[in-house]
């Protein structure tokens, strides 16, 4: 009998079931991928998920790898206005990383094992087991093909938007957008991009970040709805994004690709109940939202650790274990439901309003200002720290201190 079964090991499932290991549970850890192994993302570990990391006792690991450090000297164009600034106020303005999921994911499960997990490779979760209307276990095929089941007090399923364990729970969604947009990637060679360059467009983005061995992940976005025509020449409309970005189309004279393109229609945008009678959700199980502010792994890394906690005040007697996790799902919504509606309007594409073409006009002169814009669109601090009448009449009146 397992503490917790966790469903899915990557950046939500591998860091609960360590800090699970950590305090003395028995946890088991299931994926149906073997590590290392890639997986779409946007890699961005923003400054303050990169602070949980040194929490953890692993942003050293990570920057050991020769990850660059970003979100020091950023750019956000919107046309008429480009701002260059960073993230100061976190993680002692060591800034964040974005890694390859090749590197980081094996360095999360990796460090899961050292914790005292049991890691199952290439295991495919079948079903959930159910005593008397409550999960009690899993059943599935290991990577040789053999069926069997593990009993748990808790499943917890880390196991992305398509869970297999929310689906089998029936977890309710709620807040729930269709998809956005839709994006493609690729890795160049030999472009120049010392941090986060991030454009946005009337229907059309695209952003550049600095990763391992040298190469630039390059993304470009577009309207979900045009997808099917997108994908039938990604390369032509990949160059029509560029083409409109001089300082964008002119590094990538230079520069090499040095990836099949990887890309997605789109991901829907939900809110799940995280927890029922002997289940609970993490990550992109329990909560997803547009790439396009690039918070998934901060946000897993945040969801793992207020899981991990609210399962350890349940599960040792401290507390009701329903009134834990209902804690843990009201903090994780009052954290994530700003930024959810911020990314959702971010990501119609649209030209930014009147009075957002004059704030970004104001930041230009202010580079406090803009490093507090950058602060809060990254998720460093609440949105409502600067987004707010006093802060944006400040800025309108040119004041330099916020």
């Amino acid at each position: 009998m397992f503490d917790a079964i966790v469903v899915g090991a990557r950046c939500a499932g591998s860091p609960a079931a360590m800090l699970l290991a950590r305090k003395g549970y028995k946890v088991l850890l299931l994926d149906r991928a073997t590590f290392p192994s890639d997986t779409i993302s946007t890699h961005v570990i923003w400054p303050h998920g990169a602070e949980v990391l040194d929490r953890w006792g692993l942003l050293d690991r990570l920057a050991a790898t020769g990850c660059p450090p970003v979100a020091l000297d950023m750019t956000f164009d919107v046309g008429p206005v480009a701002l260059k600034g960073g993230v100061t106020n976190t993680n002692r303005g060591r800034g964040g990383f974005c890694p390859r999921r090749t590197i980081l994911d094996k360095l999360l499960v990796d460090a899961a094992v050292e914790g005292g997990v049991e890691l199952r490779e290439q295991f495919v979760l079948e079903d959930l087991l159910w005593d008397r209307g409550r999960v009690a276990g899993i059943r599935g095929r290991t990577r040789s093909g053999l069926r069997i089941e593990e009993r748990g007090r808790t499943v917890v399923g880390a196991d992305g938007v398509h869970s297999r364990v929310a689906a089998a729970v029936g977890a309710e969604e709620y807040e729930h957008h269709p998809p956005l947009t839709t994006f493609y990637y690729t890795y160049y060679s030999g472009f120049e991009a010392d941090d986060i360059e991030q454009y946005v467009r009337d229907g059309c983005g695209a952003a550049c970040f600095p990763t391992h061995e040298g190469l630039t992940l390059i993304a470009t976005v577009w309207p979900s709805g045009r997808f099917r025509e997108i994908r039938t020449d990604i390369e032509a409309h990949v160059r029509e994004v560029d083409e409109s970005l001089p300082s964008l189309a002119d590094r990538l004279l230079s520069a090499k690709r040095e990836e099949p393109w990887v890309g997605t229609a789109g991901v829907p945008n939900y809110f799940r109940k995280p927890y029922g009678p002997g289940w609970a959700l993490v990550g992109d199980a329990g909560y997803d939202k547009d790439p396009l502010t690039a918070q998934g792994i901060s946000d897993a890394f945040m969801d793992a650790e207020g899981l991990a906690q609210a399962l350890d005040d349940g599960l040792s007697g401290r507390r009701a274990i329903d009134d834990a996790l209902a804690d843990y799902q009201a903090a994780r919504d009052r954290r994530a439901a700003p930024m959810y509606h911020f990314t959702c309007e971010l990501a119609r594409l649209e030209p930014p309003p009147p009075p957002m073409q004059q704030l970004f006009g104001a930041l230009a002169r202010n580079h406090e200002g803009t490093n507090m814009f950058f602060s809060a669109i990254t998720g460093s601090i609440p949105l409502a720290e600067f987004m707010n009448p006093e802060t944006m009449g400040r800025l309108m009146q040119g004041q330099r201190s916020l």
